[in-house]
């Protein structure tokens, strides 16, 4: 681990990284306790990607992801109060309590939704590259998918469209080596994700996806390449979730106590704060008072999720039709 990044962007970093990991512990609190309606995939584990990369983008990038979405979610700008009264089902959720887990959308923040489907933000992405291209524009798309999704005909598809008409296009590929408990290994001939990108001309790197100094250099390069006209990236973090695929879901039995404790030694919060204390980028003192800032936000934004409104039954329908300009249908 290493950077030429000054002292400020690194506790900027390391806030972002801590910023997910409490929301998603204490997200995992609150399904646990009956309050989460609907699945609860976390991020754990694999902050450093979502912080890396989004470290980079504009509100006006878009970044289209997964059921895995929270902490690209967060890292792109919303904030841990609208995420946790959207999965309490609260009218103060990002998606008005209409959508949960699977379904985060903020396009204010660049933030053009999470899916339970695999593989449809690769081209989701594609095609917003698409559109900044035909607009002469010079924002970025950005794609997070998992090793899951590799596997899918959208990933050769998007991939060799972006590639062919050099569209300003990320895809991330976060691979934490398990398609929920589908060794990746065992689904693919080859465990590289980033092997597949240079058959397609396409630009690719492999990158240690728990050094978030390692994803934010990549991440860099590309969104400059992506900005300046030079076409797509395919850049694959290597990573790990450290809880099970879904809360409530079985976290054994499909990979060994072991393996999960290697990964948690290898946890991007941990090495990024001993990088700080070691480099003397920052003090103990300084890294703490960071750290309780991060608790006292994460607990708020519970406190006021919790606290939030039901939706009105009345407003149902809300965001199902189109209310601007509503005509008759008439029926033969």
């Amino acid at each position: 681990m290493t950077t030429s990044l000054d002292g400020e962007r690194l506790l900027v970093l390391y806030a972002e990284l801590l910023k997910i990991r409490r929301t998603e512990e204490q997200l995992a609190r609150l399904h646990a306790a009956g309050q989460v309606h609907g699945a609860c995939h976390t991020y754990v584990g694999e902050e450093a990607i979502a912080v890396g990369v989004c470290a980079h983008l504009r509100p006006d990038d878009a970044v289209f992801s997964t059921h895995r979405g929270h902490g690209h979610a967060l890292a792109k700008g919303v904030a841990p109060g609208e995420l946790m009264a959207e999965l309490l089902g609260r009218a103060t959720g990002v998606s008005r309590g209409r959508g949960g887990s699977m379904h985060i959308f903020a396009p204010e923040v660049g933030m053009m939704g999470t899916s339970g489907i695999v593989g449809p933000c690769i081209l989701q992405a594609t095609g917003a590259g698409y559109s900044f291209k035909l607009l002469k524009k010079d924002n970025v798309a950005v794609a997070f998918f998992g090793d899951g999704a590799v596997n899918n005909g959208a990933f050769h598809e998007g991939i060799n469209l972006a590639t062919i008409w050099k569209l300003p296009v990320l895809f991330v590929c976060e691979n934490n080596l398990y398609a929920t408990e589908v060794p990746f290994a065992y689904s693919s001939g080859n465990p590289n994700v980033g092997d597949r990108g240079p058959a397609y001309g396409l630009p690719s790197v492999i990158v240690d996806g728990n050094d978030v100094l390692a994803v934010y250099q990549a991440a860099g390069e590309a969104v400059e390449r992506a900005r300046s006209g030079g076409g797509p990236t395919l850049i694959e973090g290597k990573t790990y979730r450290t809880r099970a695929h879904s809360e409530g879901m079985r976290d054994g039995g499909y990979r060994s106590v072991e393996e999960v404790n290697a990964w948690k030694a290898r946890d991007p919060i941990t090495r990024l704060r001993a990088y700080l204390l070691e480099e003397e980028e920052a003090g103990e003192p300084e890294l703490v008072a960071i750290e309780h800032e991060i608790q006292t936000l994460v607990e708020e934004a519970a406190t006021f999720a919790q606290n939030s409104p039901w939706p009105d039954p009345a407003t149902a329908a809300t965001h199902v039709y189109d209310e601007e300009n509503q005509t008759e249908v008439s029926h033969a």
